[in-house]
């Protein structure tokens, strides 16, 4: 069985002791290997989830175990040689003025040999696929890259766990397709990967398991299959279903029962419910 590698337990977080709960009770845990999509409205506490597990954040009351270890009581630079936290926006993480150094600074701090770091830039970049960038000036990079560069300094520290924070806002789909493939290739190679998302196509893609959130509450946890064919429970929480489910509920309506995530999924499905329709009438 996959070992446990981060256990939320009654965690509850707000941002000051006047202020409403942003995460009220919150039971989780993430195991080695997984490929975790976390969805729901702005407000809902995904992004405060995420950091709490970085440690960037500290519980207000309950607890976070990374490997055992707890983020109250850790220090945050221990805890980020485990979970790495690629924010939303690259300029807020980008502070180098050249990739190299800005991939670079963790592994340096970390106080790694310089031919270590050195075998980490290469490695990262590469993971990226921005070799041959090291020289530029990662304001000179298009935001696609800039978010590439981003994911390529964190996976230079060699976590277990990488956070993508809303990896595919202000991507083109190209982008996006980039992404949902580097997503897949990490999580192959050994990184538990965690997506905060509103991009319900992206975590068709890519997500196994599903965590809905609202009101800093989990509200479904589940293999991905599942949760995205709660439609009344993602409607009532203002979660719009990918094309494709709405399509197959459609579809199951009317006697054809293909349960596609995907556009390809849907694809083959229908090929093969075709083939053996047509088999059928050759045979009677």
């Amino acid at each position: 069985m996959p070992e446990v590698l981060i256990r939320v337990e009654d965690l509850w977080f707000r941002y000051g002791e006047t202020s409403p709960w942003a995460l009220k009770g919150v039971n989780l845990s993430v195991f080695e290997g997984e490929l975790i999509a976390v969805i729901g409205q702005n407000g809902g506490g995904k992004t405060t989830l995420a950091k709490c597990i970085a440690g960037l954040l500290k519980p207000t009351k309950g607890r976070v175990l990374v490997e055992n270890l707890d983020t109250s009581t850790t220090p945050t630079h221990e805890i980020v040689k485990k979970v790495g936290y690629v924010f939303q926006n690259p300029s807020h993480q980008i502070f180098e003025s050249k990739v190299r150094d800005e991939v670079a600074y963790g592994p340096r701090n970390l106080g790694l040999p310089p031919e270590e770091v050195e075998r980490r830039v290469k490695w990262a970049l590469s993971e990226v696929g921005l070799l041959g960038y090291e020289d530029h000036n990662p304001y000179d990079l298009d935001y696609g890259k800039m978010k590439l560069l981003t994911i390529a300094s964190v996976l230079a520290m060699k976590p277990k766990v990488l956070i993508l924070d809303e990896p595919t806002t202000g991507q083109d789909h190209r982008g996006r397709h980039l992404l949902a493939e580097l997503a897949l290739k990490l999580n192959k190679e050994g990184i538990t990967v965690i997506v905060i998302t509103h991009d319900m196509k992206f975590v068709a893609e890519t997500a196994k398991r599903t965590v809905l959130m609202a009101g800093g509450e989990v509200v479904l946890d589940g293999p991905t299959s599942e949760v995205l064919y709660a439609v009344d429970v993602l409607r009532k929480n203002a979660i719009k279903p990918p094309q494709v489910v709405q399509l197959s509920i459609e579809l199951k309506r009317r006697g054809i029962d293909i349960s596609a995530l995907t556009v390809r999924e849907a694809f083959e499905k229908m090929q093969v419910l075709l083939e053996r329709r047509a088999g059928s009438r050759s045979r009677g």
